[in-house]
């Protein structure tokens, strides 16, 4: 097959689809305009983020018979259409989902810890110990809001520590040895943590807002390891600030631009979102969570095992 790929990847991928025979082609200049005049000459499309797959852009693809996303969503393809039109669509949240869940798992300890703020102090030349005291993990309730790959990963991680983990998730039964699945208003009613780990669907986008958090019996800690859009920035600033949220790690954010690379262009972001950043019961990192040294392989390894599977 004739693939082409419009985002940089691990060599291995490239490597081993010439290896089994297929012809790769490299185009990470080009504007999606530009790639959609030439996507006709093309079996399979392998993409990250760079730009999303619509239903234009698919009636372009005359001959295509897959499209991989070295990542674990699919958020950025017409699914539906490309479904129609019998296109494979693979994605490879195996690749990245223990990365995801050590992430998760350090910012919720470095916020319980305040680590970041008790490292600014000591390079400060300042000694507060008892600003700096922190919470233990262990007798906790830590709830999970997506119970797919991410979610069963980060409960894993969290097998130690002697805590109760509860998950919610729209899919019955996914529940296991590490989570026990519950109602979402029995999530709300009992948890302390609140770990997000959903896709980016209609369901999820400004999932968490003022009307979710105050349904909380009591203040939580917040993390969000999955999509920014998941959480309205002045919601969460609105309850940082009152309490209902004791802090938050967040590794993405509502500002983010649609290809992950970089915050928002605009010049003019909102206040709230200039507020939270500055909070000191927020840390942040720049959609990380999945990026490790071997998650890079393995997102890699995961596409090309998943194309090897369907055309041989």
């Amino acid at each position: 097959m004739n693939i082409i790929h419009v985002d940089t990847n691990h060599p291995l991928l490239i490597e081993q689809l010439e290896a089994l025979g297929h012809h790769n082609v490299v185009d990470i200049s080009s504007s999606k305009t530009e790639i959609a005049a030439v996507i006709s000459e093309y079996d399979g499309l392998v993409i990250r983020s760079r730009f999303s797959i619509d239903k234009i852009f698919l009636d372009q693809a005359k001959n295509l018979k897959f499209i991989a996303r070295v990542g674990s969503g699919l958020e950025n393809i017409d699914v539906a259409y490309a479904h129609q039109k019998d296109i494979h669509l693979i994605a490879a949240p195996e690749g990245n989902s223990n990365a995801v869940g050590e992430h998760a798992l350090g910012m919720l300890l470095a916020l319980f810890n305040k680590l970041s703020q008790a490292n600014q102090d000591v390079r400060r030349g300042l000694w507060p110990r008892e600003a700096n005291r922190g919470l233990e993990l262990e007798g906790k309730t830590v709830g999970i809001i997506g119970y797919g790959h991410m979610g069963k990963a980060f409960a894993k991680k969290l097998k130690g520590f002697e805590v109760e983990v509860l998950c919610y998730d729209i899919k019955p039964n996914v529940g296991d040895d590490n989570a026990t699945q519950v109602s979402l208003e029995t999530l709300q009613k009992r948890v302390e943590v609140l770990s997000l780990h959903t896709p980016e669907t209609p369901l999820t986008k400004q999932m968490v807002n003022r009307q979710f958090i105050t349904k909380f019996t009591q203040p939580f800690w917040l993390i969000n390891t999955a999509r920014g859009s998941s959480v309205v920035t002045k919601d969460l600033l609105f309850a940082l600030e009152s309490g209902q949220i004791l802090g938050a790690g967040l590794d993405v954010l509502e500002y983010e631009k649609s290809s992950f690379e970089a915050l928002s262009s605009d010049r003019t972001l909102p206040e709230a979102f200039i507020k939270l950043m500055q909070s000191e019961k927020v840390i942040l990192s720049p959609h990380v969570a999945g990026w490790t040294k071997e998650s890079h392989r393995k997102l890699a390894q995961t596409i090309v095992d998943k194309i090897q599977a369907i055309f041989h």
